[in-house]
């Protein structure tokens, strides 16, 4: 059977043309990156290629196998992730489908049809069976781009899921530390109470010999009672963090318990590398990235409407009385279609939509870059307030020293009748009051580090991303 030659044209037409695109060549958002972090001084180390942050799980560089085995359960079981797996598996499942348009579809029909009855001229079988195909070159690149932008899309999502896990280990990093810090603050408040306790016998003794007023007894059960007070506050808190983690590791808060243990407060040294690989590990922009591509790609899909549609299709069949009919030569039949539509006016409704993806493009560019500088600024604080709060820890662990100190002397003081309760109390108090700032400035240095971490990208890097 000759092909029609007119028709073998369009295809070599066709199969030329389908290498064209409207789409403009996509160019990577330029950023102006800074040769080093402003805040990074002399005091961090660079990153390498080696480094801790690009070897694996950025939580083990706390040392504690607690947070770890908690960091594997969130991975594993937190819905959040689940939420960005799906979407990511969905975006996937997009990327397939918009590649099937790129190739030709087929389709099978047929069938078989009895007639009969009273006063009927004529009963019997009739059937028919038909093979057809339908194409659609991609003759401007609208279906191609299509592809790319959900590819794009993909990538997003992708990076999306990345960023999921990277808040999700670092929000149980954050809440894994202020409950640890807690325990170290209620062994503290309960050994405060101990000593109160104590204290209050002394002054009750004193009282009871005529030594002191009653004032004094007072005065030390007020300060017993705040303390007892301040105590159940903290037992709150660590409550509320507990019950953070167990939703954070995708369990009922009733069916979660946490023992208590030794707080580990050390702090790791997280190498900041240069600026230029925030652009690679950090997740969101990463994202922000392929958001501007697939944004790319819409154009061009907009651009091809102003070019006509192509459509080709094919078809062969068969039918008769009866199914040995249906492969008989005699009964075949075929036909082969071209069509062409092309919009003649539409008031201007094409341009308005290429303007809009061209706008669209820009918006992309310009959450790109905000997220770029906002990466950077977080950097920058997260440095700042390491470096401060290194700075602060040997003056904070300085001044309970010296308030212990006093405390103390004092304390015997009052014993020998050299001063008055008031004093013993102010000390205590500010003991107690340097004491737990000093905890509360380690476990602030133990947050900004996971802050830090998750600014940084937490050594995530995508392997389809374009260098910065």
């Amino acid at each position: 059977m000759a092909r029609p030659p007119a028709l073998a044209l369009v295809l070599a037409a066709a199969a030329l043309l389908s290498g064209c695109s409207v789409t403009p060549p996509y160019q990577h958002p330029q950023m102006a990156v800074p040769a080093s972090f402003k805040e990074a001084g002399a005091t961090w180390a660079p990153a390498a290629p080696a480094d801790a942050l690009d070897r694996g799980p950025w939580w083990e560089l706390f040392q504690d196998a607690e947070l770890n085995r908690l960091a594997e359960q969130v991975q594993l079981s937190n819905q959040n992730i689940a939420a960005a797996v799906a979407a990511y598996a969905q975006a996937q499942a997009v990327v397939r489908q918009q590649r099937a348009g790129l190739l030709p579809s087929v389709s099978l029909s047929g069938g078989a049809t009895r007639t009969g009855g009273e006063g009927a001229t004529r009963s019997g079988l009739s059937t028919q069976a038909s093979l057809g195909v339908d194409w659609a070159p991609d003759l401007w690149g609208r279906l191609q781009s299509g592809v790319n932008s959900a590819q794009a899309s993909a990538q997003a999502s992708e990076a999306d899921l990345a960023s999921a896990r990277l808040s999700a280990v670092g929000t149980l990093a954050s809440a894994y530390f202020q409950l640890r810090e807690a325990d170290a603050e209620i062994e503290l408040l309960q050994a405060t109470v101990e000593g109160y306790e104590r204290s209050l016998q002394i002054v009750r003794n004193r009282y009871s010999a005529g030594v002191v007023a009653q004032t004094d007894v007072l005065q030390a059960q007020t300060q017993l009672a705040n303390a007892r007070a301040d105590l159940a506050t903290v037992r709150q808190n660590r409550a509320r963090f507990e019950h953070a983690i167990a939703v954070l590791t995708g369990r009922a808060p009733a069916d979660f318990a946490l023992a208590r243990a030794q707080w580990v407060a050390a702090v790791p040294d997280v190498p900041v590398g240069v600026p230029s690989t925030l652009l690679q590990r950090r997740p969101d922009i990463a994202a922000a990235e392929r958001a501007v591509a697939a944004a790319n790609a819409q154009i061009g899909i907009q651009r091809a409407a102003y070019f006509p549609n192509l459509s080709l299709g094919a078809s062969v069949g068969s039918g008769g009385s009866s199914v040995a009919d249906l492969f008989k030569a005699s009964t075949l039949v075929w036909s082969l279609g071209l069509s062409v539509a092309q919009t003649i006016f539409d008031a201007g409704a094409t341009a308005a939509r290429v303007e809009e993806a061209q706008a669209a493009r820009e918006g992309r560019v310009a959450v790109y870059r905000q997220t770029v500088l906002t990466a950077f600024q977080t950097v920058e604080d997260q440095l700042t307030v390491l470096r401060t709060l290194q700075e602060q820890e040997p003056l904070r662990r300085e001044a309970v020293a010296a308030a212990e100190r006093t405390a103390q002397q004092l304390l015997n003081r009052y014993r020998e009748g050299q001063v008055g309760y008031t004093e013993v109390v102010t000390a205590q108090v500010s003991a107690l009051s340097a004491q737990r700032a000093l905890l509360q400035l380690q476990v602030n240095r133990q947050l900004a580090a996971v802050t830090l971490v998750q600014a940084l990208g937490g050594g995530w890097q995508a392997p389809w991303q374009a260098p910065a």
